[in-house]
């Protein structure tokens, strides 16, 4: 490979001319013909064992050259941009230039990342809440501790009642049919949650195990499923279980089986501490926030748009990711909410212009104030990394770049100089 041309042809937009000799490019087609050959009907010959020349006689001389191409590009284009050094931010619109006895000239054109500035980062005006943690937050997070630790017990002599868990048979009716969707076995439902349709909980109030009901009520105007909107429904019910949660006692035991302390005072002291340094965190990022979309709309330069794209993809697929942690594929999601990749995208469109303008704001502050990363800096990020998925630090180096870690490390000390180097103001003390 030899990369003969850089070429500007647009604001961000480059033209490589890379060209490959012929005996490479012979020694692909050839390895084509091999993989394909197969594939073609030529009379006079048993399928796979036409000759090279005949099939191109036939079906044009360039006939294995798409293959042939596609087998070179991934080491040819990556080297030639490497070569020229960019920073490509955009999938490469690849074309043939030429081709003869020599060799093959391809032509990638590609958007780079812009050379933009800030025209002002310092001494940018903020507000920050001082903020105490009061007795009353402390215990609403005991109490959330509590019920994540609750015992649940069966109940069988009395009927259902809000605030139990009910597992439950259901089989939905609209207009005598059943639809898609309403039907489930064993179902479990905390009663008042408000995870159903409004009325349905209400009504299951005071029904027994083994009890056969129907629950009759309205879907709303806006439900998801526009064919069911405004419908009445007909649901078949049978209760299995009923159960209710017990909280543990808050006493010297449970903090020794929840933490590490002794003592319900020295339990609470810890719980405090905790709560107040999340606030100070939150509102370091209400900071930020603030410094941010002021240091976005200080950008000098013009971006790309298939920076923003390629962003708004991104968190599509991030979207998908904690879709699938909670148990839904994007496909259900979308099938439910008449959504479509397409809207998906245009939703998180703001928050992709924000997430570009914000990276390149920071990248251009640590550019100019000489900001570095370390090898501590780095090795101490590879272990956050490690630590949080549970895996051996040379794994994590095997699987991430240093330089993507040394980036990442310098934008979040172009952050911390900007909160550093702003104009912050408290605001009066609120009380949490």
């Amino acid at each position: 490979m030899k990369l003969l041309n850089i070429a500007e042809i647009g604001a961000n937009q480059k033209e490589l001319e890379i060209f490959v000799d012929h005996e490479t490019f012979e020694a692909e087609c050839a390895k084509a013909y091999k993989k394909n050959v197969g594939k073609f009907n030529v009379p006079g010959f048993r399928k796979g064992k036409a000759p090279r020349k005949t099939i191109e006689s036939l079906y044009g001389k360039g006939v294995f050259y798409e293959d042939a191409i596609n087998a070179i590009l991934p080491t040819a284009y990556p080297d030639a941009v490497k070569e020229a050094g960019l920073d490509v931010v955009s999938n490469p619109d690849i074309d043939i230039k030429a081709i003869d006895e020599t060799g093959i000239v391809i032509t990638a054109k590609v958007f780079v990342k812009p050379e933009i500035t800030v025209s002002e980062y310092k001494g940018i005006a903020a507000t920050r809440t001082a903020v105490e943690i009061t007795d009353e937050a402390v215990d609403e997070e005991i109490e959330r501790v509590r019920a994540r630790n609750a015992r649940e017990i069966e109940i069988t002599d009395r009927a259902a009642a809000i605030d139990d868990e009910v597992v439950f048979d259901f089989d939905g009716y609209v207009d005598g049919k059943q639809f898609e969707g309403g039907k489930a076995e064993k179902y479990s439902l905390k009663l008042g949650s408000g995870q159903f349709i409004p009325g349905f909980e209400d009504q299951m109030v005071g029904k027994n195990i083994g009890e056969n009901f129907d629950v009759v009520v309205t879907f709303p105007a806006d439900y998801h499923a526009a064919e069911l909107a405004n419908k009445e429904a007909t649901f078949k019910c049978l209760i299995h279980e009923i159960k209710v949660s017990e909280l543990p006692e808050l006493d010297d035991e449970f903090v020794k089986d929840v933490s590490e302390f002794d003592t319900v005072d020295e339990y609470k002291a810890d719980v405090k501490a905790k709560l107040q340094a999340d606030a100070e965190k939150a509102e370091d990022a209400k900071v930020d926030e603030q410094l941010m979309n002021v240091v976005c709309e200080n950008i000098v330069g013009e971006i790309p748009e298939v920076m923003y794209e390629n962003e708004a993809e991104n968190c599509v697929r991030d979207y998908e990711n904690r879709l699938r942690y909670q148990g839904m594929s994007l496909d259900m999601f979308m099938k439910y909410t008449g959504q479509t990749i397409e809207t998906l995208k245009t939703q998180f469109r703001p928050q992709a212009e924000k997430q570009v303008k914000g990276r390149l704001a920071l990248e251009y502050i640590a550019k100019v104030e000489n900001l570095t990363a370390s090898e501590e800096d780095i090795n101490t990020e590879y272990q956050k990394i490690a630590d949080a998925y549970n895996l051996e630090i040379e794994k994590v180096k095997a699987s991430i770049d240093s330089a993507a870690i040394a980036a990442d490390v310098v934008v979040g000390k172009a952050a911390l100089f900007l909160r550093e180097n702003a104009a912050i103001s408290t605001a009066e003390e609120e009380a949490k």
